[in-house]
């Protein structure tokens, strides 16, 4: 536990350095895209996704991490917010986009999602899902679904959130919890 801990804090560290390094934003978010769906035309903020029939979307379900009833992808990989973002706009694009790969397209809600899913035009063009307006991330430090390791991080200037089912952020870990900082 003590090792996966600390390999956790230094690809947390290796991050930040790397995001704050950046001087040129890099569009790299479209290679982690859940449904291939860019260059399609984005309902304004806050609309609802369409439904499966037509749509070539994810879904977005839930799953049981750490305690927590959390949203994931399709692949079962935890879906995160971040706190710099505002209601209906991503403020994590170039390398950030790289490390927190932005869910991409159209979703429909699996069972037990509770919120309000749509999407957001990103400045990029594609198109991103968000839960109750606020957009939804991946993180590329979870290499596989059941994990959580973004939660609490602060990174690329605020701090992220694993999306709880009610849309709300979940709590940081107490052992990785930044001093301050203010989530949804």
């Amino acid at each position: 536990m003590r090792n996966r801990s600390f390999a956790v804090a230094c690809l947390g560290a290796l991050v930040l350095l790397v995001a704050c390094g950046s001087t040129s934003p890099a569009s790299s978010a479209g290679s982690h895209s859940a449904s291939g769906a860019k260059g399609a035309a984005a309902p304004a903020s806050g609309t609802p996704a369409p439904s499966a029939s037509g749509s070539s979307g994810t879904t977005v379900k839930t799953a049981k991490i750490g305690g927590a009833t959390v949203l994931t992808n399709a692949k079962g990989h935890t879906l995160y917010t971040f706190a710099l973002d505002t209601t209906g706009k991503s403020n994590c694009n170039g390398t950030c986009a790289h490390y927190w790969p932005p869910l991409h397209g159209a979703a429909t809600a699996g069972p037990g999602v509770t919120g309000k899913l749509g999407t957001i035009k990103r400045a990029d063009g594609s198109t991103q899902v968000t839960y109750n307006g606020h957009p939804v991330y991946t993180y590329i430090g979870d290499t596989a679904p059941g994990q959580a390791h973004g939660n609490g991080l602060k990174l690329s200037g605020g701090i992220w959130h694993e999306v709880v089912v009610t849309g709300a952020a979940a709590p940081a870990p107490s052992k990785t919890s930044p001093a301050g900082g203010n989530g949804y």
